[in-house]
């Protein structure tokens, strides 16, 4: 009796992990699908350029945060590095150009264009 609980245990184990796995692979599909949406836009100009003022607190290789004057900090993550990101450098006072959605909550969507020094 025990031994076919433990079967039907770990088979219900496997299947899980097949449909994990199954989920991994579909979201790397949406992934490319959301790239090539934001290249379609490109190209209409129909992705809105914005702007967000504030201080760099933290620059790493895949991502920088910069916090408006309310005292709120917004994440921008990237592939490439964007332009102007090498010439500032943390407590530097930044004007980011992105196109998206910026949240303190959420997860950054959208691409930076570029960051550059505030006059």
């Amino acid at each position: 009796m025990m031994k076919k609980k433990l079967i039907t245990i770990v088979m219900g184990m496997v299947f899980w992990a097949g449909l994990f796995g199954g989920c991994g692979q579909t979201e790397v599909k949406q992934d490319n699908a959301i790239t090539n949406s934001s290249e379609e836009g490109k190209e209409e100009g129909t992705a809105e350029e914005k702007e967000l003022t504030g201080t760099i607190d933290e620059i790493k290789d895949f991502m920088f945060v910069v916090t408006d004057e309310n005292d709120t900090p917004y994440s921008f993550t990237f592939e490439e590095k964007p332009e102007g990101l090498e010439n500032v450098s943390n407590g530097d006072t930044v004007t980011v150009k992105y196109t998206g959605t910026i949240s303190e909550v959420d997860p950054f969507e959208g691409e930076v264009l570029s960051v550059e020094k505030a006059k």
